[in-house]
């Protein structure tokens, strides 16, 4: 999957505030609230991430994970990594 990074704070898709350990994907490629593990991340930690937002422009085999610090998230690119889903998530957009 491709991966990139992005820093605005506030509320996501779910309904929870942005925070170190969430990403966004497309809903219909890794649901909301799935937990993943992303390995092969370059200026961020290998681990396991909460499906938290879904992101206007992530389409497809994409996710964006939350940096705090913009400079971090501009300076992470775009990343070829692994992910693995741990467990589908079950959150309903309503």
């Amino acid at each position: 999957m491709a991966a990139t990074a992005y820093c605005g704070r506030g509320i996501t898709d779910s309904g929870a505030h942005t925070r170190r350990g969430s990403v966004a994907a497309d809903p219909r490629v890794i649901p909301l609230g799935s937990r993943i593990r992303v390995e092969g991340l370059q200026g961020a930690a290998d681990g396991t991430y909460t499906v938290l937002d879904t992101g206007r422009t992530i389409k497809g085999r994409e996710i964006d994970l939350f940096i705090p610090r913009c400079a971090a998230a501009k300076a992470f690119g775009r990343q070829k990594v692994r992910v693995k889903i741990l467990q589908r998530g079950t959150i309903n957009r309503s």
